[in-house]
């Protein structure tokens, strides 16, 4: 497994003056060998002049979080990740990798959650590469490998937690977007670690029932709504009727036996509650 080297190139700049210094050195030699009609030392100056020249090609530019992948004859040498004009052998390739961060986002995907509920779920990657070697050399494309990669990721976490939480301590897609953010960063690291990629944040960035049963959804989701609304108002009259009863007892105001206690509790709830305000009756009798 190729992992990434740093190699360290000299100034460009320096390298520019050494290179103008020598060849005004050997066009000066080249010009004497030929006026002293010395054959070795014209041989000698042109050959270092052909070397000069080539020397010229050696120079490359790096940007600010940029890397340079330089291999010699397909062995890999190192990276240069110094900003500026640089200078070596120029034999080597160089490769430009981009060390900048990135964001790939997702399209809406169908997939089926861990119940089984068709849905529509997309995503965003933010993601950088920390190894170019690793990048160059252990996948093809790393763009390409970042996007199918993290649609893979996506399609396994969506399976496995549901879309709607029935219980207090089950994590769901739409409830727990801190939750379902980590597993989705940790289960896009897994696979794209091997291509030298770093995750730094990965989120759910659409999420919905899809359309065949959207409908049907909504209205489950009405009716669990209805109904948790329904539990808070009962539980809540049933106190207020226990909360009178007692306190009537306590201080004595009218005594009832167990059937007007009936009557009462369920008039009580019957006010409590109904949707409609309730309508006054005066009983102008005996409660008897």
């Amino acid at each position: 497994m190729i992992t990434e080297k740093i190699k360290s190139a000299p100034n460009g700049i320096f390298f520019i003056v050494v290179l103008l210094t020598t060849q005004a050195l050997f066009a000066i030699g080249l010009v004497q060998g030929i006026k002293n009609h010395s054959g070795l030392f014209v041989v000698s100056f042109l050959l270092f002049s052909i070397l000069n020249f080539i020397s010229w090609f050696g120079f490359f530019m790096v940007h600010p979080n940029e890397g340079k992948v330089l291999q010699l004859f397909g062995r890999y040498v190192g990276t240069c990740k110094e900003a500026g004009l640089r200078w070596a052998n120029p034999f080597y390739s160089k490769q430009g990798i981009s060390l900048k961060i990135r964001n790939f986002e997702s399209g809406k995907l169908k997939v089926n959650d861990h119940r089984g509920n068709p849905i529509e779920i997309g995503a965003v990657v933010v993601w950088k590469v920390i190894d170019s070697a690793e990048a160059s050399f252990q996948v093809d494309d790393y763009e390409d490998f970042v996007a199918i990669q993290s649609e893979a990721a996506l399609r396994t976490l969506a399976t496995d937690y549901p879309y709607d939480s029935h219980a207090d301590d089950e994590i769901a897609l739409r409830s727990h977007s801190v939750e379902i953010s980590e597993a989705l960063k940790i289960e896009v690291q897994n696979r794209l670690e091997k291509a030298g990629v770093q995750v730094i944040e990965a989120r759910i960035s659409h999420l919905a029932y899809a359309p065949e049963i959207a409908n049907a959804m909504l209205r489950r989701q009405q009716a669990e709504a209805i109904i948790s609304a329904r539990k808070k108002i009962v539980e809540g009259a049933v106190s207020m009727v226990e909360m009178a009863l007692a306190q009537l007892a306590e201080k004595q105001i009218v005594n009832l036996d167990e059937e007007r206690k009936a009557a009462m509790v369920s008039n009580l709830l019957v006010v409590l509650c109904s949707d409609d305000s309730a309508q006054p009756v005066i009983n102008a009798g005996s409660i008897y």
